[in-house]
């Protein structure tokens, strides 16, 4: 007997039809022993439609008010499923964030968890109850309720998991693993038994979707298993592990690509102590995610200084570093959106060299140019035309050898 948590995103609970599937698997799990707590996303599309809602009555909803009206979508589903089970007669009952004591921050709309009690989850479970939970939601120290973020059901499963010590956290989505890169760009891509962490994490990152970047890092500090796997298909999905010598031995895993990014630069800034403070406070205070950032020093005591930003903060990025401009004395300051990022990912990495050299040929290979380059001890990173991206990603790919069966 096992204790499983198993999460379904908004695909999988999307109608009735699709929650009674959902409550057949999860009395499946129930039937061979294990004990299991269910994780729900709202139904798809319904938290758009909550937000479309809100945006009708004011253009500025209140965030407080905000959270308290997205967090029904996953009650709604959480109810439905544990009625469903009930009337398939096995012993369902539907929590919220806040009675499983997930307490977070104060941050709605994107508040990051701060501890979870889960003392009634484990009540119920002692009770041989399977406990079925909305995801996405749990509460401030003042009792506010409050929301994760997108993604955010999959950090309420993975944290759950980790504070009830289960054997293994499923996530259960429409896509059956995680793949050696997108089949919708690579027809080639295929899919991996087994990823660490690190190598989710970095994926994640870049541009995957499969599993959210917060969730992932749950599991790496608390060490939870994550089973990444289809709710429409009984195959096998991709495991998220610790790596270990029994992982198949790649020295790239992944190729991603991410075409939500746009590069600003400042060009002739002061090569000076304090001046990349003065040009990214701004931005920190907008609470703008920078990426990559590459400065170019000139003989002149002169630099240039180009960074990466998400497409929808662009614009007021710009607009920031536009006044910022004027107030260091900077020359002149552009942007650029038809940019994206492609990326190979690999713990295999490490303890191999020329991987930057074969990613840098096979791109000039196809006359791509490489106009930014990051890299970490299992990453590199380029930023190229948006319109070469696919390209891009195929041609890595069958660079690596990730083609091969």
């Amino acid at each position: 007997m096992s204790l499983i948590v198993q999460k379904f995103g908004g695909t999988s609970v999307a109608d009735l039809k699709r929650i009674r599937s959902v409550a057949e698997r999860v009395a499946k799990s129930f039937d061979q022993g294990n004990d299991v707590v269910v994780i729900l996303s709202a139904m798809a599309g319904v938290t758009d439609d909550l937000i479309d809602m809100a945006n009708q009555v004011t253009v500025l909803p209140d965030k407080r008010e905000l959270d308290v009206l997205l967090a029904t979508g996953e009650q709604t589903t959480a109810a439905l499923l544990a009625m469903t089970l009930q009337s398939m007669s096995y012993p369902a009952k539907s929590i919220l964030g806040y009675q499983a004591e997930i307490i977070t921050n104060c941050n709605h709309g994107s508040a990051r968890i701060v501890k979870i009690g889960a003392d009634r989850i484990k009540e119920l479970i002692e009770k041989r109850n399977i406990v079925v939970m909305a995801g996405f939601q749990g509460c401030d120290p003042e009792g506010n309720i409050t929301t994760l973020g997108r993604g955010g059901s999959d950090t309420s499963a993975v944290a759950i998991a980790a504070a009830i010590k289960a054997d293994t956290c499923e996530i259960f989505t429409d896509v059956d693993g995680i793949y050696t890169a997108d089949p919708n760009v690579c027809e080639k891509a295929r899919k991996l038994s087994a990823i660490s962490y690190d190598e989710m994490l970095e994926m994640s990152g870049l541009g995957a979707k499969v599993l959210q970047i917060r969730s992932v890092e749950f599991a790496k500090k608390y060490n939870v298993p994550v089973h990444v796997r289809s709710s429409f298909s009984e195959e096998e999905g991709t495991m998220v592990v610790n790596e270990d010598s029994s992982m198949e031995r790649l020295i790239v895993s992944g190729i991603t690509h991410n075409k939500d990014t746009a590069r600003i630069t400042l060009k002739k800034v002061l090569d000076q102590p304090g001046v990349a403070a003065k040009i990214f406070s701004p931005i920190a205070d907008a609470k703008i995610l920078v990426d990559m950032i590459i400065q170019n020093t000139r003989a002149e005591g002169l630099t240039d200084l180009t960074f990466t930003v998400s497409k929808k903060d662009f614009s007021k990025a710009l607009e920031i570093e536009k006044q910022v401009a004027k107030e260091i004395g900077a020359e002149k300051v552009f942007g650029d959106e038809s940019i994206a990022k492609v990326s190979v990912t690999g713990v295999g990495m490490r303890s191999h060299s020329g991987v930057a050299s074969k990613m840098f040929t096979t791109l000039a290979g196809e006359n791509i140019n490489i106009i930014m380059i990051s890299t970490s001890e299992i990453r590199i990173s380029c930023i190229i035309e948006e319109k070469y991206a696919e390209l891009a990603v195929r041609v890595l790919h069958k660079a690596f050898g990730l083609d091969k069966d």
